[in-house]
């Protein structure tokens, strides 16, 4: 994965000519340095996202990991709903799967950054879910977060296999915020 861009590299990315990235570059639109003792320009990768995303334009092979990709497993359909308003379109790409071999077929596709497991779908189903997830060296990464109900939360069990759990009820943006921020903090670290 390139972290730092040649004009050349960007303008194949944006499918544009060499001088215009340097025109960006010069007129500071799009950020990024100078090589010492040489013209040459350097743009870093997150600069060059930024750019791209302010300017509508499409981020190309720089999706995968410019975009947070989040599978909803079991989710009730108003948190889903509540969710997909508040988790911009153009920021994450989200998938939904209402059994464990949907979640299955829908992470083989999607690898997501982060897994949302509903226990309303019956706790050994998500427990076995996020077991599976987290066995397979895939999604080892990936953020796991579990909604649980006063149930799931009195008879106790493993949470060391969830990065987060929220109890129901709980406020869909702070859920929203949370999986930003979870996301963000494993996009940097990659």
């Amino acid at each position: 994965m390139r972290t730092i861009f040649t004009t050349g590299q960007v303008a194949k990315i944006c499918k544009v000519a060499p001088r215009t990235v340097s025109k960006w570059f010069d007129s500071g639109r799009l950020r990024g340095y100078r090589i010492p003792g040489s013209q040459d320009r350097r743009i870093p990768r997150e600069h060059l996202i930024r750019f791209l995303k302010e300017h509508g334009m499409p981020l190309g092979e720089l999706e995968d990991e410019a975009m947070g990709k989040l599978l909803l497993v079991g989710v009730e359909t108003v948190v889903r709903g509540q969710l997909l308003d508040l988790m911009p379109p153009e920021d994450y790409k989200i998938e939904t799967a209402n059994s464990g071999f949907e979640a299955g077929i829908q992470a083989e596709s999607l690898h997501p950054d982060c897994i949302v497991i509903d226990f309303g779908m019956g706790r050994t189903e998500a427990m076995m879910i996020a077991q599976n997830l987290r066995k397979n060296g895939d999604y080892a990464d990936a953020v796991l977060v579990a909604l649980l109900s006063d149930d799931d939360t009195a008879s106790g069990f493993d949470r060391s296999v969830f990065n987060e759990t929220f109890r129901k009820p709980f406020d869909a943006a702070l859920l929203a915020e949370r999986i930003r921020t979870l996301v963000g903090r494993k996009k940097q670290l990659a």
